[in-house]
């Protein structure tokens, strides 16, 4: 009887059956306990790691300029990945809105490396751009089509009250804004800009803030350094000048504290749980709708703890946000008490139909405050 000499693939094959069983059998083992804790109502594990991805080739920082004055946007690429949006149930401090966590997928984007600021924000709600070119001489009527729809967009009624409350203006980020209002500047910047700029997703503004970590912060779990990246209530009475604090992993700065930043998400304090638990999402969004409240500011700000500054917290405005706006209906622009809130846009590297041009459905009516 002749015996037949394995091959070398064979014998590889051989030589590695044993440890890759192992691992197979340990692999199936914790997907079974994982599956059958989620069959049970409990919280998914969350992945030690999260994935993120290479950023594509033709994906590059650039900076935008406000046609007419030397204000400008940095824009900083954010690759794409996967991670579990929220808290685990052990993160200290924890809320009961940031769970169930959940595995969310994330295109590639860019965000602008700073909250939107003053400067940029009272060119468009108080029509600078329009006063400058009138002052001009300039022919508006025989200005290009960008710039015709640039000067058509709903600009701000005139708030009630100097909305810096005495807090500082220039390089500071705007505040006391609607999240009408920084849905409708963000479309005054992408028709002027010719690019598609839009308020984050409350998944899109996690993921960046992460910066590609799991950890409370962006830069660990030891909130004794949180001085070196925030502005909060132990080292500031008021907000800052943007970019003043080191940035986070992606490059982007006040990401954790200085003023909470609108997302396009309505707020709902058990919106993970009803995403699946045995698969990923891909960018979930509470979309908007013409209810004035409740939505998402993340971030928290230089009037917070630094447990509020975590990564995973959420925060949902409301009327008190409000209180001291006298008129009736109260303004759908300006939030007179929200002194801790602004905003950052974001651009998609793949357009979204339906959610890149979608429009703040938001009308002034009567008692809708």
């Amino acid at each position: 009887m002749i015996t037949r000499m394995p091959s070398f693939f064979e014998m590889l094959v051989q030589a590695t059956h044993a440890s890759c069983s192992r691992v197979l059998a340990l692999t199936i083992v914790g997907l079974a306990w994982a599956f059958s804790q989620v069959g049970a109502g409990a919280q998914t594990s969350a992945p030690v790691k999260i994935v993120v991805e290479p950023l594509p080739a033709d994906m590059k920082p650039y900076t935008e300029t406000i046609p007419g004055t030397n204000l400008k946007i940095e824009m900083v690429p954010v690759p794409g990945g996967t991670y579990w949006i929220g808290s685990p149930e052990t993160e200290a401090d924890r809320n009961a809105d940031e769970g169930p966590q959940r595995a969310i997928r994330i295109e590639p984007f860019w965000m602008s490396k700073h909250e939107i600021i003053w400067d940029i924000f009272d060119t468009y709600s108080f029509s600078l751009d329009i006063k400058r070119k009138t002052n001009s001489g300039v022919d508006l009527a025989k200005q290009a089509d960008s710039a015709k729809a640039a000067d058509a967009v709903t600009r701000p009624t005139p708030p009630y009250a100097d909305m810096t409350f005495g807090m500082g203006h220039d390089n500071q980020p705007a505040i006391c804004m609607t999240h009408h209002s920084a849905m409708e500047c963000s479309r005054w910047l992408s028709t002027l800009l010719g690019k598609t700029y839009r308020l984050p997703t409350e998944g899109e503004w996690e993921w960046a803030a992460r910066g590609g970590t799991t950890s409370k912060y962006s830069f660990g779990n030891d909130a004794s350094k949180i001085g070196d990246f925030a502005w909060y209530v132990e080292n500031t009475e008021k907000p800052q000048q943007v970019g003043r604090k080191k940035p986070n992993p992606f490059g982007l700065h006040d990401m954790h504290g200085n003023v909470a930043e609108w997302v396009l998400d309505h707020y709902a304090a058990d919106a993970y749980s009803k995403l699946p638990a045995d698969k990923t999402s891909a960018n979930p969004v509470q979309m908007p709708d013409i209810k004035e409240y409740s939505y998402v500011a993340r971030g928290g700000s230089w009037d917070d703890d630094a447990k509020d500054l975590r990564s995973s917290v959420r925060r949902g405005s409301d009327k008190e946000w409000s209180v001291q706006d006298p008129q009736r209906p109260q303004s759908i622009w300006w939030h007179t008490d929200a002194t801790f809130v602004g905003f950052r846009i974001m651009r998609a590297y793949k357009a979204k139909p339906g959610l890149d041009d979608f429009k703040s459905p938001i009308v002034k009516q009567k008692g809708t405050k």
